[in-house]
């Protein structure tokens, strides 16, 4: 009888064990992960849908849960944050001069980021455009409408914007065609652009406040996605979206930060996140939220939402950011001389 009980006795302990051996190995595998996502401005609805669906599909192909944290603010701001040492898993930021300066300054990654995924690692892109308010009351229909007396712009300050920068040197590209090449008339014709503005708030969401619940400002140049997210959440009676003849390819890059991912043991699903931008979920995802998807497929189906016009490009008009920045952004550079604050 006394051998018959510890035989029982041993074997319930070897369940015991087994079990919580077995459920050991099960906590392990759902491991919970927290990435984050160092973004600028306008992508705060854009990266809400991407990362609910992100994180739904890891979890069905891993079991593990992730969490993908965002910080948004100007494209230059969030740069200089990264930097600074805000530890940044990925990095989405306004233009690639950005993501160079993180490359360069602080060596958080290699400085051939830019090849390790498709289209220049820029899964979407968008353009500058004009929003203004409803019946367009100030007949608002190019760049030269902008620099007339008593119309008040609204756009960010290019100093931490990215989307601001991109705004600069749309309107500064309208001008030198304008002008026959001349970069005396074209700094004149941006110089008298600025005067027109009443305020340069720090980001490119931020101006879309003052434009849009602030109620300041006759028209804010904006980025594409952002006018049209505005409409959508303040009504289509209300603003109305003016295409200038025109304007910039702006192409907002993404990339992994490696120094930070080996740091935190991110670099695979770091890499599979901005992978997954690139697939027809994320391509629809961009899309719904007014980017311009690179899919072809998915452009097609959404071929109506982003009407075609002429556009400049960063490398073959302005000769790339590496010489874009410093000539126009840089201290001293052109925006310094062209812009006055209270003149």
């Amino acid at each position: 009888m006394f051998g018959r009980r510890l035989k029982l006795a041993q074997a319930l302990a070897a369940l015991v064990v087994a079990a919580s051996v077995a459920f050991g190995l099960g906590v392990a595998r759902a491991a919970q992960i927290t990435l984050l996502n160092v973004s600028y401005d306008p992508t705060r609805e854009l990266y809400e849908a991407v990362n609910a669906q992100f994180a739904k599909d890891w979890k069905a192909k891993t079991g593990d849960d992730v969490t993908i944290n965002q910080s948004h603010g100007g494209s230059g701001k969030q740069a200089r944050a990264v930097i600074d040492g805000l530890e940044a898993d990925v990095v989405t930021l306004g233009l690639a001069g950005d993501i160079d300066a993180i490359a360069e300054k602080a060596d958080l990654l290699p400085t051939s980021w830019q090849s390790r995924l498709p289209d220049n690692s820029c899964p979407y892109t968008s353009t500058i455009v004009l929003l203004v308010r409803k019946g367009n009351p100030k007949k608002i229909k190019d760049w030269d409408d902008l620099v007339k007396p008593g119309v008040a712009v609204i756009t960010p300050n290019p100093k931490t914007s990215g989307g601001a920068r991109w705004n600069f040197l749309a309107a500064w590209g309208y001008a030198l065609k304008k002008y026959g090449n001349d970069e005396g008339k074209a700094a004149t014709f941006v110089g008298a652009l600025y005067r027109n503005v009443p305020v340069l708030d720090s980001g490119a969401r931020g101006s879309t406040t003052t434009f849009v619940e602030r109620e300041i400002g006759d028209v804010l140049i904006a980025w594409e996605n952002e006018a049209r997210m505005a409409i959508k959440q303040f009504g289509a009676g209300k603003f109305e979206v003016v295409y200038p003849s025109v304007s910039i390819l702006a192409e907002p890059p993404v990339a992994w930060v490696d120094k930070i991912d080996r740091l935190h043991g991110t670099a695979a699903i770091s890499k599979a996140y901005l992978e997954f931008l690139y697939t027809p979920a994320g391509q629809e995802i961009i899309a719904q939220n007014f980017f311009r998807p690179q899919d072809k497929t998915v452009a097609a189906k959404y071929a109506t939402q982003f009407p075609r016009l002429p556009l400049l490009t960063i490398d073959s008009d302005f000769g790339g950011w590496k010489n874009a920045s410093p000539k126009f952004f840089g201290d001293g550079g052109v925006f310094d001389k062209i812009y006055q604050p209270g003149s």
